[in-house]
C-alpha cells in the first residue's frame, strides 16, 4: 500500500517519554508523501515536561506536517462529517485514551477525532504506551482489539523488571502497521 496522498490524522496523547520516537516516525510518514493532519490532546498540546517544551514540540510537529494542529473538540468534530481522513493514527495512545475509546467517551480532541472518523467505517491505528497495560488498562486493550476498524502497532514490555505492567508500541512499526490497517489487516506478530 502506497501512502502517497493518503489523508492521515496523526494524534498524539500525553505519554511524553515516547515523543522523540513518535516524532521521528511522524517525519518518516511525511516523507512518504502522505497528507498528515496533526491532532494533539490537551496535555500533549500544553504541558512542558522534562521531555520537552510544549511550544517547541508543537512547532516541530506543524513544520513536519505543514498544517496547524487540531487541539480542540470543536475542531476535531468535522473529521467525520467531512470525511477528512483515510486513517487515524493515535501514537502514543495512553491508558487514559484507551479507556475513553473503549467506553465511547469523547471529551478530548483525540477521542472526538476517533469517534468522528470511526463513523465513516475507516481504520484507527493505536500505538499503546501505558504503565498499566497489564493491569487496569488491560481490559480496555482487549475490548478494543475486538472492535471493528481498530488496529494496533505491535507492542511489548518496555521495562519488565522495573515496570512490570507497562507496555509500549514499537513506534518503528507505525508505517508498516498503517499500510496494513488501510487494507483492514492487523499487522502480525502483535506481541513483541
Amino acid at each position: 500500500m502506497d501512502l502517497k496522498e493518503k489523508r492521515i490524522g496523526f494524534a498524539i496523547t500525553g505519554s511524553f517519554c515516547t515523543f522523540r520516537s513518535v516524532i521521528q516516525q511522524l517525519r518518516a510518514l511525511a516523507e512518504t508523501g502522505a497528507q498528515i493532519q496533526p491532532i494533539l490532546s490537551e496535555a500533549a498540546y500544553t504541558f512542558d515536561t522534562r521531555f520537552g517544551n510544549a511550544v517547541d514540540i508543537r512547532s516541530e510537529i506543524e513544520e513536519i506536517c505543514g498544517k496547524q494542529i487540531i487541539h480542540t473538540i470543536p475542531d476535531a468534530e468535522p473529521i467525520g462529517p467531512k470525511k477528512l481522513l483515510d486513517l487515524l493514527i493515535i501514537a502514543p495512545c495512553t491508558g487514559n485514551t484507551l479507556g475513553k475509546l473503549a467506553c465511547g467517551i469523547t471529551d478530548t480532541p483525540v477521542t472526538m477525532a476517533a469517534k468522528a472518523h470511526l463513523r465513516n467505517e475507516r481504520p484507527v491505528l493505536l500505538a499503546v504506551s501505558t504503565n498499566d497495560a497489564l493491569g487496569a488498562s488491560g481490559k480496555n486493550i482487549m475490548l478494543l482489539m475486538n472492535s471493528k476498524n481498530i488496529y494496533f502497532v505491535p507492542f511489548g514490555q518496555d521495562d519488565a523488571h522495573n515496570k512490570q505492567k507497562s507496555l509500549v508500541a514499537d513506534m518503528r512499526q507505525i508505517i508498516p502497521a498503517a499500510k496494513l490497517a488501510l487494507e483492514n489487516v492487523q499487522i502480525q506478530p502483535l506481541l513483541i
